[in-house]
């Protein structure tokens, strides 16, 4: 009987560490996609706000009749909202009736710089 049990103790202990193996296989492919996924989020939000402020100044246009002279106009008055912190947001008209060059640049986060 005492082989038997050995059997079983080596054969329980396998399965432990398979088990322990797939977890941790598991939580690594998790992890792997909560990266990815925050990582096009973030993109997103970029496209996003391009989007915001452009629309903001297509319909100060169709509104007033021109663009607007800064970002800062949009968010006094149509509503745009920037969350200074992580964006800075480059517009550039050089006239009133031609619409303006938008970029937004992802501030770096100061511990990934260092």
């Amino acid at each position: 009987m005492k082989v038997q049990n050995r059997k079983k103790e080596k054969s329980s202990i396998y399965g432990y560490l398979l088990s322990a193996a797939a977890m941790a296989a598991a939580v690594t492919i998790f992890a792997g996609a909560v990266i990815s996924f925050a990582g096009r989020t973030g993109s997103g939000e970029e496209e996003t706000l391009k989007k915001a402020v452009t629309r903001a100044s297509v319909q100060c246009y169709a509104i007033e009749g021109r663009y607007p002279p800064s970002v800062e106009y949009l968010e006094e008055n149509y509503g745009v909202q920037i969350n200074r912190k992580k964006y800075n947001v480059f517009y550039d008209g050089f006239a009133s009736n031609v619409m303006p060059e938008i970029n937004i640049i992802p501030i770096e986060e100061q511990g990934a710089s260092e």
